[in-house]
């Protein structure tokens, strides 16, 4: 058998905030990086097609043509692809819920930082873990569904962390000195 205080569980509950915190960052990221490298190439393609088809108005080579028209159809291409894949909705998505699990994280700070200099009673300290618990809750709520394309994201975002929980030395680089494990806590 183990024992787990309050402080314990409230560690843990701020490790599992903080790898959720980066698999949302790391989800939005990837996803504008696909979103930019998308637009970036339909624009490069329209391009080619302007010159080519200018090209093609002030000299007499057929080939601008060809060239235009095939550089015209992929930019259409790309384009319809950047339309069906609709990244801006779940970049948007990914983006609010990582900036929720931040604004989280400052309140699990706030916590530890008060139970460690001993501003709170037991009573309190239980109450505001069941209302962070609560706000945790609501979040995963109001995440970005879970899709396929959802799914991979996630799964190499939270790979990338090497691990779903911190570690105590993981979960201390978030912290404050004064609140990290190793430092006794009044309560």
């Amino acid at each position: 058998m183990f024992q787990l205080s309050v402080v314990d569980h409230i560690r843990l509950s701020f490790g599992d905030v903080v790898c959720s915190y980066k698999a949302h960052t790391s989800a939005a990221e990837k996803l504008a990086r696909q979103s930019w490298l998308l637009k970036t190439t339909v624009l490069a393609l329209l391009g080619v097609g302007v010159v080519a088809c200018t090209a093609g108005i002030v000299g007499t080579a057929r080939a601008f043509s060809i060239v235009s028209a095939i550089a015209v159809g992929l930019a259409f291409v790309g384009y319809a692809t950047y339309v069906a894949l609709d990244f801006d909705p779940r970049l948007y998505a990914h983006r609010s819920c990582a900036a929720r699990f931040w604004f989280l994280c400052e309140k699990y700070r706030a916590l530890l930082t008060e139970i460690q200099d001993g501003a709170l009673q037991p009573h309190e300290v239980r109450d505001r873990r069941d209302v962070l618990s609560r706000e945790v809750h609501s979040v995963y709520e109001q995440a970005p569904l879970a899709d396929r394309d959802a799914y991979h994201l996630a799964k190499k975002a939270v790979s990338s962390t090497h691990a779903h929980t911190l570690s105590d030395a993981e979960i201390d680089r978030f912290l404050p000195h004064s609140v990290q494990r190793g430092n006794p806590t009044p309560a």
